[in-house]
């Protein structure tokens, strides 16, 4: 059986990009988010969560920021930049048309 943590390879970029698409946010709060609104089945470690980053930020999908976080402390926000929401919107129909095959085989008779 899949641990909780284990994601469908490939979907990570598109957690991240869907989370940061509503308002900035630091790393342990992307991930937190992710982890709360999968209702703790989908967990992010830091060690996939900070190369995925840095590879978005590279690939200009995302930018950051450094701003003081919630408890005072200095911390990088990141933000999706014009090219991140349309790399978004192709991750979430390749996201779909993917899901969607799935359920085919899945349910199939």
């Amino acid at each position: 059986m899949s641990k909780p943590s284990d994601l469908i390879q490939g979907t990570l970029d598109l957690l991240i990009l869907k989370t940061i698409s509503i308002e900035p946010k630091h790393g342990w709060a992307i991930a937190k988010r992710i982890e709360q609104v999968s209702d703790d089945v989908l967990q992010v470690t830091q060690g996939a969560l900070y190369p995925a980053l840095h590879r978005l930020e590279q690939q200009g999908w995302i930018r950051a920021e450094w701003r003081s976080s919630e408890t005072g402390r200095d911390a990088k926000f990141y933000s999706l930049t014009r090219a991140g929401r349309a790399q978004l919107e192709k991750e979430l129909a390749q996201w779909a048309r993917l899901s969607n095959a799935v359920e085919m085989v899945v349910r199939m008779v």
